[in-house]
């Protein structure tokens, strides 16, 4: 079930949330969990096993740690947590790729497990919570948490199911013991405009902008090998902004539902496309995902606390990780170690001119960040790396770009103009008008019901990583 689908916006969410609201305190995270696995199970009950056992491990593990003494025993049960709770990801995002791969290197014959080809439901994600939390209780950052419920709650919630964010624990341990006044009208108030406007820029900005991509490489499209080097440019633009919108989108939507339940996250999204560095970007782009990096990965391996050449090591492992979890695919470890070499010429040379200067870093951070999104999607039919890379950037003959322009011209506009500040200087000009507020809130919820029902209810597409 999609956020932006009819069934969730009109029947599944008013319900959800009308008998959370309804029900004590007490009781919201037995009714939340009930809700949560309800939204988990709609597209079937295959992986619900899974999940439910790889968060009684977890829970398990978070106990017995906090009922041993210091020593080797505590770091056997991190590790044995730790491994069973990867293995199960692993399992169901790379075995296939695994076997691919094997198939290639070794002449072997292993047939792919066809169950697997999609993917447990939000299990990129609830992975790396349990990790954290269990890595969390090892390290004394939080304390084991005693309630099945409210620890299920924490790792299931529906609003962060299908593309997070990954919020640690520790940031939403109060709210979850919290039985009055957990719910307030301005959290609804504010929760309910951050949902709008995420739902607002996935159905009517990514998945608007996502039909000029599609135009050149979908089916039915022009095909790439048919572009020119201007069209095949605007084509990368378009899926940099889709890509964009539609993450950004959906991880407000997730916390605009989270707020209207009483849990304030942090944003996962920060005006990415206005950086002035690659190093700026990822501080702005899956802020969730580069601060779990950083807690669970970077900083045990030894962060900034060690040798030059040590560092260099942490950051490979850092970002070949970050490759490898977005999909299993040798296109996203290329990617992945493209950002490694980027960050480490910045770090070690570049930074200093960067903070020099005014335009051209942003002009360099777009181009670079653009061009890693073809490498992001050249697994996708119609648009292999090789053949993408010449339209980009051998000038040649082809489809003018002049068509396209003319019909997405207005859109290009309003989507660029929306990944700067400012419609968020807007809404802070509305910020004393409650009735211009409300009424442009009624305005973008119409707008983006009539989007909803003329498409298909498109899923996420981090909901694929």
């Amino acid at each position: 079930m999609n956020f932006n689908s009819v069934v969730f916006l009109f029947c599944f969410m008013p319900l959800a949330l009308g008998l959370y609201y309804l029900v004590p305190g007490r009781v919201k995270n037995a009714v939340l969990l009930v809700e949560s696995l309800l939204f988990f199970c709609w597209g079937g009950i295959t992986w619900l096993p899974l999940a439910v056992g790889m968060v009684a491990i977890n829970y398990a593990a978070g106990l017995l740690l906090a009922s041993l003494p210091a020593g080797g025993k505590r770091k056997i049960v991190l590790i044995a947590a730790i491994v069973l709770t990867a293995a199960a990801l692993v399992y169901c995002k790379y075995t296939n790729f695994l076997l691919d791969t094997l198939n290639v290197i070794a002449s072997t014959g292993f047939a792919k497990l066809s169950f697997l080809d999609v993917l447990p439901l939000g299990i990129s994600y609830y992975t790396f919570k349990l990790i954290s939390y269990t890595a969390d209780v090892y390290t004394g950052k939080v304390k084991a948490e005693r309630s099945p419920v409210v620890f299920a709650v924490y790792v299931l919630m529906y609003p962060q199911l299908i593309v997070g964010p990954i919020v640690k624990y520790r940031d939403m341990a109060d709210v979850l013991h919290q039985t009055q006044g957990r719910c307030t009208l301005q959290k609804a108030q504010d929760g309910a405009e951050m949902f709008v406007f995420g739902l607002a820029k996935k159905v009517i900005l990514a998945d608007s902008i996502a039909a000029l991509w599609q135009d050149i490489i979908g089916t039915g499209g022009i095909g790439l090998a048919n572009a020119s080097l201007p069209l095949a440019w605007l084509g990368i633009i378009a899926y940099s902004l889709q890509l964009y919108f539609d993450f950004a989108g959906y991880s407000e939507m997730s916390n605009g539902l989270s707020l209207m339940m009483g849990f304030e996250c942090p944003a996962n999204f920060n005006l990415s496309y206005i950086s002035g560095s690659i190093t700026e970007f990822w501080r702005r782009w899956h802020i969730s995902l580069s601060g779990w990096f950083r807690d669970y990965i970077y900083i045990p391996l030894g962060g900034n606390r060690c040798s030059a050449g040590r560092q260099m090591l942490n950051m490979l492992a850092v970002w070949a990780l970050t490759g490898i979890w977005h999909g299993a695919n040798w296109n996203f470890i290329c990617w992945g170690l493209y950002y490694f070499v980027l960050l480490v010429i910045e770090k070690n040379f570049l930074m200093k001119y960067l903070k020099k200067g005014k335009v051209w870093p942003h002009i360099y951070t777009l181009f670079l960040v653009v061009l890693g999104w073809g490498l992001f999607t050249c697994n996708a039919p119609g648009a292999p790396l090789g053949l993408l890379l010449s339209r980009l950037f051998i000038p040649q003959g082809g489809v003018s770009a002049l068509y396209f322009l003319r019909n997405y011209a207005v859109l290009l506009v309003v989507c660029c103009v929306c990944s700067t500040q400012l419609p968020g200087r807007f809404w802070q000009w509305c910020k004393g008008k409650a009735p211009l507020r409300a009424a442009l809130c009624g305005v973008c919820f119409v707008l983006c019901t009539a989007y909803v029902v003329a498409a298909t209810g498109s899923t996420a597409l981090y909901a694929n990583f």
